[in-house]
């Protein structure tokens, strides 16, 4: 009877062990995460306007928004998974232009970013307070990236950020692979998970609609 009970024992704190980490990751449906950027030194030298730029990421159930603030130019995406569609926003100079993504589009970019592959590394770290796992990101084209991400907190819309739509949490430090293979790096710098508001998503006003076409002319 003592080695059942001893057995009985064994067995429930395993149990308990086992099922530790699965009680420890939250599901979240609102969060907004502060971001630092880092461009190469090369880039910098180039530019020095580039210095101090930023990212924001805001989730919102089925919709996202990410501010990406490179102090030249600035650019806000609107992504809404549910519609299937996204708007992107472009600030350069003071000259705005509004880009529409239908849902043709937007699968077209999701099968394309569904490609990337991340292999998990042992590396870990500390940032903004979770704990993050390095993994490794590989394209289609064969070029590859560094994130650290964390699974403390896993988003109920999976598709915030098509670029991480096979990561297995959410990237808190990671690389932008820029044109001539160099890359930017970003890492966060806060995490607020208090409720975002409905507002963040409104398309603003003052900007000229283009194409996706006339907007890669511009880029160009």
């Amino acid at each position: 009877m003592r080695k059942l009970l001893q057995a009985g024992g064994i067995l429930a704190t395993l149990l308990a062990v086992l099922t530790l980490p699965v009680a420890a990751q939250r599901t979240i449906s609102d969060v907004k995460i502060t971001y630092k950027v880092e461009l190469p030194p090369e880039q910098l030298q180039m530019d020095a306007m580039f210095a101090n730029s930023s990212m924001v990421q805001y989730i919102r159930g089925n919709q996202s928004r990410i501010d990406m603030n490179l102090n030249v130019v600035n650019y806000i995406y609107l992504i809404n998974a549910a519609d299937e569609t996204v708007v992107t926003l472009m600030d350069n100079h003071g000259d705005k232009y509004l880009i529409r993504t239908d849902k043709k589009g937007y699968e077209q970019d999701v099968k394309r970013h569904q490609a990337t592959q991340f292999t998990d590394q042992s590396e870990t770290r500390q940032i903004a307070g979770f704990t993050c796992r390095k993994a490794i990101g590989k394209t289609p084209d064969g070029s590859t990236f560094d994130v650290y991400y964390t699974t403390d907190i896993v988003p109920e819309n999976r598709f915030y950020n098509r670029r991480f739509l096979n990561l297995k949490g959410i990237p808190l430090e990671f690389e932008i692979v820029m044109k001539g293979g160099l890359k930017m790096r970003v890492i966060a710098t806060r995490v607020d998970l208090a409720p975002v508001p409905a507002s963040v998503f409104d398309v603003p006003g003052g900007y000229r609609e283009i194409t996706a076409d006339e907007l890669q002319k511009i880029r160009s």
